[in-house]
């Protein structure tokens, strides 16, 4: 009788144990961490890792100096917010898709180019700085990728390892950081902070029309990057004319802030009706622009200093100079020499060249978004494969 009283209850622990390993599992899928094999980013220098320099010229050092010890097609002295995204993925760095020398696209391509705009623009890179290289033509390239690569993989060899499969472009993250420079393109066209404003519904619409496209072709899970507070970069405030009355009380251009917001905005709108028109669609809006405001106008709190004075670059009030950028040489005396070379301490400085961010600052930035803490909605980067519910 003993002895059938103790196998019952071993039994019903065994019971409850089983209840305990087929019920909460459930609780630890939903919370499961996605596993992206890989990453196809669009963009343009906040995220470029080698488009432009291999299409156009190599930017020179000391680009590059603080981590890869020499130029590697970033505008930075180091890794950019996409490089840490990798990272936080555990997959390597994104080859530039128009980098043909030594690139390897099993975990993604990057076809984000220094300079890219959302709507193309009717000048020159040497006449305005802009590449031709627009998110329609980005869009292009990836879907032109997304068939060859296929198409060689089959081969089978060389190519199978250096190019992705089927289904992970389906199951990969696509990441986008661009709007920024059609913003500076309306400025630079002699257009009042209005006639930009008016202009900014047609490029996210054509963002927009984007989206639909790599959903079409079996993208689900989206990060988007809205933009920063271009009125805080050296090159902006370096442009402005003398007088305060642009300028906010930690030293940045209020207008092209405002428009940078309003950008935002209208941005968020566009996300929330992708969230409708694409069902199947995980879609995550990243706040970098309070994050990057919180960073300058608080620098010394976090570490930093100076964060209105490029690190790399030559003269003036915010070390920027347009005509001698970061890496001119001159020649002295027959000899080439580099006038505008970088801060004695890039680890402590916010923007690198007076256009973009040091490794320091992308990867602040990035500890701060990784989690979801400015997401909407609030997912960790690892998590950005599960869609909201509406309830």
């Amino acid at each position: 009788m003993e002895s059938s009283f103790w196998l019952n209850i071993f039994c019903l622990n065994i019971i409850v144990a089983l209840v305990v390993v087929y019920s909460v599992p459930n609780t630890f899928v939903a919370n499961k961490p996605c596993d992206f094999p890989a990453i196809f980013n669009f963009g343009d220098s906040n995220s470029d890792t080698g488009g432009l320099s291999a299409a156009f010229g190599q930017v020179p050092p000391p680009y590059g100096e603080s981590y890869f010890h020499r130029p590697a097609g970033r505008y930075s002295d180091g890794r950019l917010i996409v490089d840490f995204i990798a990272e936080g993925l555990g997959l390597p760095y994104l080859s530039a898709y128009l980098d043909s020398v030594g690139s390897n696209f099993t975990h993604g391509a990057n076809f984000a180019t220094a300079g890219s705009t959302i709507r193309p623009q009717n000048i020159s890179l040497h006449q305005g700085g802009f590449s031709p290289i627009s998110l329609n033509v980005q869009l292009h390239q990836y879907n032109d990728f997304q068939h060859s690569s296929q198409i060689f993989r089959s081969q089978g060899g060389v190519f199978e390892g250096l190019l992705p499969k089927t289904e992970d472009f389906s199951r990969a993250l696509y990441t986008f950081d661009i709007g920024q420079n059609d913003l500076w393109a309306g400025y630079l066209l002699n257009m009042t902070m209005d006639q930009i404003r008016a202009y900014v519904p047609d490029a996210l619409e054509q963002f927009k029309t984007t989206i639909k496209d790599i959903y079409g072709h079996g993208g689900k899970s989206y990060w988007i990057h809205n933009t920063g507070p271009i009125g805080c970069l050296p090159y902006v405030l370096n442009s402005l004319l003398p007088g305060g009355d642009q300028v906010d009380k930690f030293g940045c251009a209020s207008p092209f802030n405002e428009v940078a917001q309003y950008f935002n905005r209208k941005l968020k709108e566009i996300v929330v009706q992708l969230r409708k028109d694409l069902p199947l669609a995980a879609i995550t809006y990243v706040d970098v622009y309070s994050v990057k405001y919180e960073l300058i106008s608080q620098a010394k709190k976090h570490g930093f200093e100076h964060p209105l004075r490029a690190c790399c670059g030559h003269g003036g009030k915010y070390n920027y100079n347009k005509n001698m950028e970061c890496g001119t040489k001159i020649t002295v005396d027959g000899k080439q020499v580099l006038v505008a070379k970088s801060c004695k301490d890039p680890s402590v400085a916010i923007s690198w060249d007076g256009v973009h961010f040091t490794e320091a600052a992308n990867k602040w930035v990035f500890d701060q978004i990784v989690d979801g803490s400015f997401s909407d909605p609030p997912m960790p980067l690892k998590m950005a494969r599960r869609k909201r519910h509406n309830h």
